[in-house]
């Protein structure tokens, strides 16, 4: 953990009917002091819903190598790539080519971000998705959190019902490729 980051303390219940994928667990966030309240909600979010056996949080931003979250097999091969933000052109180019499956979780403009990338080389860009929220969401969950929270996760039909420390939130989980 770096020096001068805020650890926070989320105590999850999730419930991806969508996926099949019920859990309770405890995750401790380090946020570095560069990190918006915004982009550590979002990789919360993108952590929850892409929950998986082996996924992580990467060094972020301390490592070039390695997206902010990633899903590793047994043998230890990246299995997901998971970008969170507005990562350049070339991070997601090898992302795609080191995992099988590459998405990006992002709390700024979808339509911004997508013509930033227009023209530039991004392997295989039509399998990489987008994923977005309504843009009540990420702001107003960012200023709800605290050192620790309690944080419930429903997602059914592609909408997102959250709940953290004791207020309610909802979004449609917008998903779309680069292509």
């Amino acid at each position: 953990m770096a020096a001068g980051a805020t650890v926070h303390t989320f105590e999850i219940t999730l419930a991806d009917v969508d996926r099949g994928i019920y859990e309770d667990f405890s995750l401790r966030v380090a946020r570095h002091p560069s990190e918006t309240a915004a982009f550590m909600v979002t990789r919360v979010l993108a952590y929850c819903l892409e929950h998986a056996e082996g996924i992580e949080f990467s060094e972020g931003i301390f490592t070039a190598d390695e997206p902010a979250v990633l899903v590793r097999d047994l043998t230890g091969r990246i299995t997901a790539w998971i970008e969170v933000g507005a990562p350049d052109a070339e991070r997601l180019h090898r992302g795609s080519r080191a995992a099988e499956r590459t998405a990006i979780y992002t709390h700024r403009d979808p339509d911004k971000l997508l013509a930033s990338w227009d023209g530039k080389r991004i392997h295989e860009r039509e399998r990489i998705s987008l994923v977005h929220f309504d843009e009540g969401l990420v702001e107003p969950a960012a200023a709800l959190v605290e050192r620790r929270n309690a944080l419930t996760i429903s997602v059914t039909d592609g909408h997102l019902y959250l709940e953290l420390n004791g207020t309610a939130l909802d979004s449609d989980v917008h998903s779309r490729t680069l292509a």
